[in-house]
């Protein structure tokens, strides 16, 4: 079916080299051995999305002590990712920037609306042998359910 969005469950999950808010280079092959939760918003600076980043602050040592690194991903530039960090009191979390080529990351997940020019809503959890393990989009006015990362998560730890 043409119109699926995502990827699939145990396939590969494509590089992602981006800079983050602060300009540093963030290569999800780097991360090898340690899960990797990339989390798609559409925009900065908007309710929900700012919302969804911070959950992943406030889980942030959670999710760290079940091997798994949270990362937000959207297609505002680095300044715009910079100024909305610091305006949310980020302290952990790396917001990545899918500026230029634009949405090139979200297009290489199958997520890119290319009608509004941003990613869908979603949440995408990469193994340690950089597989994609868990990948749900979400409708674009909802907020991301953590708890319920973190309960696949610590089902995997169980595992």
């Amino acid at each position: 079916m043409a119109d699926k969005r995502g990827l699939d469950l145990g396939s590969p999950a494509p590089e992602v080299i981006l800079k983050d808010q602060n300009g540093e280079i963030f290569k999800l092959s780097d991360l090898r051995g340690k899960r990797v939760l990339l989390s798609f918003h559409p925009l900065a600076w908007t309710g929900i999305c700012t919302k969804q980043m911070e959950s992943l602050e406030r889980n942030y040592e959670k999710l760290l002590s079940l091997n798994t690194i949270p990362v937000g991903i959207s297609v505002d530039p680095v300044p715009s990712k910079k100024a909305w960090a610091e305006s949310m009191g980020l302290k952990n979390l790396k917001i990545l920037s899918d500026f230029w080529p634009h949405g090139e990351v979200a297009k290489s997940f199958n997520i890119f609306r290319e009608k509004e020019g941003f990613s869908e809503r979603a949440n995408v959890v990469v193994d340690e042998e950089g597989k994609i393990v868990f990948f749900k989009i979400y409708p674009i006015r909802e907020l991301p359910d953590i708890g319920e990362i973190i309960e696949f998560l610590e089902k995997k730890v169980r595992e």
